[in-house]
């Protein structure tokens, strides 16, 4: 073999191997509530969930491995129907660094009350973004795609778009398998009305929100924190018309979740003027929030 042909062969391993998976994500799980005569099968559900999420390439783009996406999926399983099936809650979060700083600010914050799902130690779950194969692999995979969605719409506006299509087909073909949380009817925060909601014109403001609140006022709030306040000011300006809109939707309220408690710190400094139009704002789009905005005008 010629020299140069072995130098473009170690360049290219060179190059590659710095690439890793977009995921970074852990899974706890909380059997306490029910009696298994083998626990130990959720020791190997956690490794596969967080290996079917980790391991899975989710998208075209290359990622370093200080890139990838920290995300927690907190399973609480509430019951055990029959063997090998399972019902539980879960708290999906993900979050993403700020632009020279160490603090991760929470991009998602769900709490899903409808995971129910057939689980077999040591079967592969499988998945097909084409078809419904298991309601396990359609969960996570369905997850994934929002985690990287929020992702992408905080460093672009509206980047997300395509991550968010890709969840929307997963919950078109998991419509027939009678699982909960799938469906339009019954509740209105369930998985099919949170990727409706990313979709949806009317609330297209908040996801140009997202982009906004992260990239030009986090990204920028160690170095000019008041001209950051006031560009966070103006982005939910914009949820609050979207709230106007469609008042109390679930993407509102999973975006009051995850930063209630960061706009309170935002505004506890800064111009008197904007941190009481902020407070009037938020307290408009949650007012069950208020205790936590006080001290933004104390």
């Amino acid at each position: 073999m010629k020299l140069t042909t072995i130098i473009s062969i170690i360049c290219l391993f060179g190059l590659s191997a710095g690439y890793s998976q977009e995921l970074n994500c852990k899974v706890l799980i909380d059997h306490r509530q029910i009696t298994i005569s083998d626990p130990s099968i959720f020791d190997a559900m956690e490794t596969d969930i967080a290996e079917f999420l980790n391991n899975r390439k989710w998208t075209n783009d290359d990622f370093q491995d200080d890139e990838r996406i920290n995300c927690n999926f907190l399973i609480t399983v509430s019951s055990m129907p029959s063997i090998g099936v399972f019902e539980a809650t879960v708290q999906v979060l993900s979050s993403r660094p700020i632009y020279g700083t160490e603090y991760e600010t929470v991009l998602l914050n769900f709490a899903d009350r409808d995971w129910s799902f057939p689980y077999v130690q040591s079967k592969p779950m499988q998945f097909n973004e084409n078809s419904f194969k298991d309601n396990l692999s359609s969960l996570l995979a369905y997850y994934a795609y929002i985690i990287l969605g929020m992702d992408y719409d905080s460093f672009s506006e509206l980047g997300g778009g395509e991550f968010f299509q890709e969840a929307f087909k997963i919950v078109n073909n998991a419509l027939q398998s009678n699982y909960p949380g799938w469906q339009q009817l019954g509740s209105n925060r369930n998985r099919y009305w949170l990727v409706e909601n990313l979709q949806n014109a009317s609330l297209q403001p908040i996801r140009s929100a997202m982009y906004s609140y992260h990239r030009l006022g986090l990204d920028v709030f160690r170095e000019e924190p008041d001209e950051a306040r006031n560009v966070i000011a103006k982005a939910l300006q914009n949820i609050q018309l979207a709230n106007r809109a469609r008042p109390r939707s679930i993407l509102t309220i999973s975006f009051m979740d995850a930063k209630a408690t960061e706009l309170a710190n935002i505004y506890s400094a800064g111009s008197p003027t904007v941190r009481k139009k902020a407070y009037n704002i938020l307290t408009s789009i949650d007012p069950s929030k208020t205790d936590t905005f006080k001290p933004m005008i104390e």
